[in-house]
Protein backbone atom coordinates (compact mmCIF):
# COMPACT_ATOMS: atom_id res chain seq x y z
CA UNK A 1 0.00 0.00 0.00
CA UNK A 2 1.32 3.41 -0.91
CA UNK A 3 1.12 6.28 1.53
CA UNK A 4 2.61 9.72 1.33
CA UNK A 5 3.61 11.48 4.54
CA UNK A 6 4.08 15.22 4.71
CA UNK A 7 5.27 16.49 8.10
CA UNK A 8 4.20 19.95 9.21
CA UNK A 9 5.08 21.71 12.45
CA UNK A 10 2.17 20.37 14.51
CA UNK A 11 0.98 17.34 12.51
CA UNK A 12 1.62 14.74 9.83
CA UNK A 13 -0.53 14.69 6.69
CA UNK A 14 -0.83 11.10 5.58
CA UNK A 15 -2.35 10.54 2.15
CA UNK A 16 -3.45 7.02 1.35
CA UNK A 17 -2.64 6.43 -2.31
CA UNK A 18 -4.87 3.48 -3.03
CA UNK A 19 -8.44 3.19 -4.25
CA UNK A 20 -9.57 0.45 -1.86
CA UNK A 21 -8.78 -0.01 1.83
CA UNK A 22 -9.21 -3.49 3.32
CA UNK A 23 -9.10 -4.54 6.95
CA UNK A 24 -5.55 -5.88 6.57
CA UNK A 25 -4.35 -2.65 5.01
CA UNK A 26 -6.08 -0.66 7.76
CA UNK A 27 -4.32 -2.80 10.38
CA UNK A 28 -0.98 -1.93 8.80
CA UNK A 29 -1.94 1.76 8.72
CA UNK A 30 -3.13 1.61 12.34
CA UNK A 31 0.27 0.36 13.49
CA UNK A 32 1.95 3.21 11.63
CA UNK A 33 -0.44 5.77 13.13
CA UNK A 34 0.05 4.49 16.66
CA UNK A 35 3.84 4.77 16.24
CA UNK A 36 3.30 8.45 15.51
CA UNK A 37 1.89 8.88 19.01
CA UNK A 38 5.46 8.33 20.27
CA UNK A 39 6.90 11.08 18.09
CA UNK A 40 7.11 14.80 18.97
CA UNK A 41 4.66 15.54 16.14
CA UNK A 42 1.77 13.36 17.28
CA UNK A 43 -1.24 14.70 15.38
CA UNK A 44 -2.50 13.12 12.15
CA UNK A 45 -4.46 14.47 9.21
CA UNK A 46 -5.52 11.49 7.11
CA UNK A 47 -6.28 12.45 3.52
CA UNK A 48 -8.45 9.85 1.81
CA UNK A 49 -9.18 11.69 -1.47
CA UNK A 50 -7.91 8.78 -3.60
CA UNK A 51 -9.94 6.17 -1.70
CA UNK A 52 -13.03 4.94 -3.55
CA UNK A 53 -14.03 2.13 -1.18
CA UNK A 54 -13.26 0.53 2.16
CA UNK A 55 -14.67 -2.42 4.03
CA UNK A 56 -16.37 -2.45 7.41
CA UNK A 57 -13.30 -3.78 9.22
CA UNK A 58 -11.14 -0.97 7.81
CA UNK A 59 -13.64 1.69 8.80
CA UNK A 60 -13.99 0.28 12.33
CA UNK A 61 -10.19 0.30 12.68
CA UNK A 62 -10.07 3.97 11.69
CA UNK A 63 -12.67 4.79 14.36
CA UNK A 64 -10.63 2.92 17.00
CA UNK A 65 -7.39 4.62 15.99
CA UNK A 66 -9.04 8.02 16.14
CA UNK A 67 -10.42 7.29 19.62
CA UNK A 68 -6.98 6.14 20.73
CA UNK A 69 -5.45 9.42 19.53
CA UNK A 70 -7.96 11.53 21.43
CA UNK A 71 -7.47 9.42 24.57
CA UNK A 72 -3.74 10.24 24.26
CA UNK A 73 -4.42 13.99 23.83
CA UNK A 74 -3.55 13.97 20.14
CA UNK A 75 -5.64 14.89 17.10
CA UNK A 76 -6.72 12.58 14.28
CA UNK A 77 -8.73 14.23 11.50
CA UNK A 78 -9.86 12.58 8.28
CA UNK A 79 -10.39 14.72 5.19
CA UNK A 80 -11.47 14.72 1.55
CA UNK A 81 -13.70 11.65 1.59
CA UNK A 82 -15.26 10.60 -1.70
CA UNK A 83 -19.09 10.62 -1.68
CA UNK A 84 -19.30 6.80 -1.91
CA UNK A 85 -16.98 6.34 1.06
CA UNK A 86 -18.88 8.90 3.12
CA UNK A 87 -22.18 7.21 2.23
CA UNK A 88 -20.79 3.80 3.25
CA UNK A 89 -19.60 5.15 6.61
CA UNK A 90 -22.97 6.77 7.20
CA UNK A 91 -24.79 3.52 6.39
CA UNK A 92 -22.54 1.68 8.87
CA UNK A 93 -23.32 4.33 11.55
CA UNK A 94 -19.62 5.21 11.78
CA UNK A 95 -19.59 8.61 10.08
CA UNK A 96 -20.83 10.48 13.15
CA UNK A 97 -18.07 8.88 15.26
CA UNK A 98 -15.33 10.29 13.03
CA UNK A 99 -13.73 13.72 12.93
CA UNK A 100 -14.11 14.48 9.21
CA UNK A 101 -13.62 17.64 7.16
CA UNK A 102 -14.29 18.42 3.52
CA UNK A 103 -10.80 19.82 2.83
CA UNK A 104 -7.27 19.28 4.05
CA UNK A 105 -7.06 22.95 4.97
CA UNK A 106 -10.05 22.58 7.31
CA UNK A 107 -8.40 19.53 8.89
CA UNK A 108 -5.26 21.59 9.54
CA UNK A 109 -7.42 24.26 11.22
CA UNK A 110 -9.06 21.68 13.49
CA UNK A 111 -5.70 20.21 14.54
CA UNK A 112 -4.36 23.67 15.32
CA UNK A 113 -7.48 24.62 17.31
CA UNK A 114 -7.32 21.38 19.28
CA UNK A 115 -3.64 22.01 20.02
CA UNK A 116 -4.50 25.47 21.39
CA UNK A 117 -7.30 23.97 23.50
CA UNK A 118 -4.91 21.37 24.96
CA UNK A 119 -2.33 24.07 25.75
CA UNK A 120 -4.97 26.19 27.49
CA UNK A 121 -6.21 23.20 29.49
CA UNK A 122 -2.63 22.46 30.62
CA UNK A 123 -2.26 26.06 31.81
CA UNK A 124 -5.46 25.77 33.86
CA UNK A 125 -4.23 22.68 35.72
Amino acid sequence: MKVKTDTKEKFHVISVQTSNLSGNMAAELSSYFLQQLQSPTRNIVLNLKELDALDKEASERLVKVQQNFYEQNASFVICELQADVEEFLDKEDLLELMNITATESEAWDIVQMEEIERELMEEDE
